[in-house]
């Protein structure tokens, strides 16, 4: 078949297209190209043959710098060049000028070599004081000399272009004209004493000043290109800092994004991935740093056959595929595809590329679970505000029928108005405390004293009793270690803590094993790497059966309860009072060897000593 009728419309650089199904029957068809070491060894060739804009690291100056002195050295050999075929000729030549070219030709090596071993003037970005007597200084005197000393017998008013150009390439406007103007004062003078000795001072002064407008002229163009190029090479290496930026920036959003971007080839092979991505296709671990082949591997090959079909399909890549990868020790993961499509060039095909942004599946819905949740918490705390009115109506009515009960039949009818009017009570209660508004500070509080205070008060409410065979130990000893004891201080509701801790200790009472000790309440300070004051952790541990899997992702999701008639709200309540104080709950259990297996745990921050109060 005919390339040309097979070619796709070429796109614009970075534009990203959804292919149609034309340059080939399958994105991966071109594994037989060049093999990804060959592709590696070109692509390192490219990049040494399109040299940077600095030389082995040197500025444009110093490359500049070099060429001039490049050039002296080259002219000093050849007018040494020059004399020598002068003096072969059997040509009358000046001692002067001889011994001048000499000096030149032996100071322009000095100069070349000298640089070399200087630090200092190959990290200079204009010429010092010595280097510029050294080069311009040195070039208009000698040159100059030679002029006046050549007569006639040598013209060396084209000399005189060497120190002005350079001055006005390396060294600031005024002294690049200052150069040029001494330059044309040579030029005067000479002419002046050989009109004096011919008689035609006129046409040579003429000729003398027109060569001296003209050496102004390059002192005055050379100096404003010089100039632009140092400003063009200021933007460039500003513009190559600002994308270095932007570059570092860019792979820092990638590496930090939860969804992974994977950049495949058409030769198969994972030019760039991220953390996620990388986490994402393995079973344990993460996949290898790219570049790696993605082909040859069975888990990975639900990830070419999707590339493929958003390929034949491109309205696929928009939408997105659902992926299942099958990994060797048998787990399964779900993953969710987009696709984007970027191509290369005209000839550059083989620089197309497959753009993946890839999800867990489990993460996506769970985000949309706690969408869903967040929409019925906001419904719940809508209908809670209007169950609350009619429901204190029909307490208030219940009440007053409770007042004229008579018989037995009437007052247990009552009671049992009253006992789930309570009851509804209490969960319209539990919504409206989670909902959203705006609340007063909480008080700084001594959370030792009323964690003891909660826990006794527990104790006479729940029946537990206290001494040693008591079912509930506290340990606060471990709070001593803090710098601010014996004066901790907290923020938090006290009806809030007393409302979390009874909760937990609730539930450890559920579950316990009837032994002495069974719940124990452990109060300690966790040091921390942001300051001195550290975190206050709260820990409800509890002797009865570890908490299963299942139900351990489950606990603190809101409805979610192992009891019949429970609400399931009670930990869900107590996790977003914490986490409105600036506190975390969580859970965790322990290793089989450990009597007290499932510990629920707060941390909280310590007030700092001294600081005044936040105002609402």
């Amino acid at each position: 078949m005919d390339d040309a009728a097979t070619r796709p419309a070429e796109a614009g650089p970075g534009e990203a297209s959804q292919f149609p199904n034309s340059r080939q029957a399958s994105w991966f068809g071109e594994l037989d190209a060049p093999t990804e070491a060959a592709a590696m060894a070109a692509q390192r060739k490219s990049r040494h043959t399109s040299l940077p804009d600095s030389d082995n690291g040197h500025p444009t100056f110093q490359r500049i710098y070099r060429a001039f002195l490049a050039a002296r050295l080259v002219l000093g050999m050849l007018g040494l060049l020059l004399l020598a075929t002068l003096w072969s000729t059997g040509t009358r030549v000046s001692p002067w000028a001889s011994l001048l070219g000499a000096v030149y030709a032996t100071l322009a090596t000095l100069a070349w070599f000298w640089p070399g071993r200087s630090r200092k003037g190959r990290d200079a970005a204009r010429l010092g004081t010595r280097q510029a007597l050294g080069t311009v200084g040195v070039d208009l005197t000698v040159f100059a000399l030679i002029h006046h000393l050549s007569g006639n017998g040598l013209n060396a008013q084209a000399l005189l272009v060497m120190p002005v150009l350079m001055s006005a390439v390396l060294l600031p406007r005024v002294i690049a004209l200052g150069v040029a103007a001494a330059a044309t004062l040579n030029l005067l003078s000479v002419a002046w004493v050989q009109g004096e000795r011919s008689d035609e001072v006129a046409a040579l002064m003429t000729q003398g000043g027109l060569n001296g407008l003209g050496l102004f002229l390059i002192a005055a163009l050379a100096s404003e290109l010089a100039a632009r190029l140092a400003r063009e090479e200021r933007s460039a290496r500003g513009n190559m800092e600002a994308a270095r930026r932007q570059a570092q920036l860019n792979k820092l959003v990638i590496d930090e994004m939860t969804e992974g971007v994977l950049v495949v080839d058409r030769r198969g092979r994972v030019r760039t991935a991220n953390p996620s991505a990388r986490r994402l296709l393995s079973a344990q671990g993460s996949a290898p740093q790219p570049p790696f082949p993605l082909t040859g591997v069975p888990a990975w090959r639900a990830l070419i056959e999707a590339i493929e079909e958003a390929m034949a399909n491109p309205g696929h890549a928009e939408v997105g595929q659902e992926v299942t990868l099958h990994f060797d020790d048998r787990s399964l993961r779900e993953l969710r595809l987009r696709m984007r499509f970027i191509r290369g060039r005209g000839a550059r095909a083989q620089e197309d590329v497959c753009v993946l942004f890839i999800e867990d599946l489990r993460s996506v819905r769970a985000r949309q679970r706690q969408d869903k949740l967040a929409a019925m918490g906001r419904m719940s705390a809508g209908i809670a505000h209007e169950v609350r009115n009619p429901l204190a109506a029909i307490a208030q009515a219940n009440a007053l029928m409770a007042e004229d009960a008579a018989t037995s039949t009437q007052q247990r009818l009552t009671q049992m108005v009253a006992d789930n009017v309570a009851r509804l009570k209490h969960i319209v209660d539990d919504i409206l405390a989670v909902a959203p508004g705006v609340r007063p500070p909480a008080p700084a509080i001594d959370p030792l004293e009323h964690i003891v205070a909660i826990c006794n008060e527990w104790r006479s409410t729940a029946g537990v009793g206290m001494g040693e065979h008591s079912l509930l130990e506290i340990d606060i000893q471990a709070c001593r270690q803090a710098p601010s004891f014996p004066h901790l201080k907290v923020r938090f509701e006290p009806e809030h803590l007393q409302r979390v801790l009874v909760n937990l200790l609730d539930n450890a009472l559920r579950h316990q094993s009837g032994e002495p000790g069974a719940i124990r309440v452990h109060v300690g300070w966790v040091p921390t790497v942001h300051g001195p004051h550290g975190l206050l952790m709260i820990s409800v541990l509890s002797d009865g059966p570890p908490i299963t899997p299942d139900t351990e992702r489950a606990l603190f999701e809101p409805f979610f309860s192992t009891r019949s008639r429970g609400t399931g709200l009670g930990l869900y309540i107590c996790r977003e009072l914490c986490e409105r104080h600036g506190a975390t709950m969580d859970y965790r259990q322990h290793p089989a060897s450990m009597r007290h297996r499932n510990e629920f745990y707060l941390t909280m921050p310590i007030e700092p000593v001294g600081l005044p109060p936040p105002h609402a």
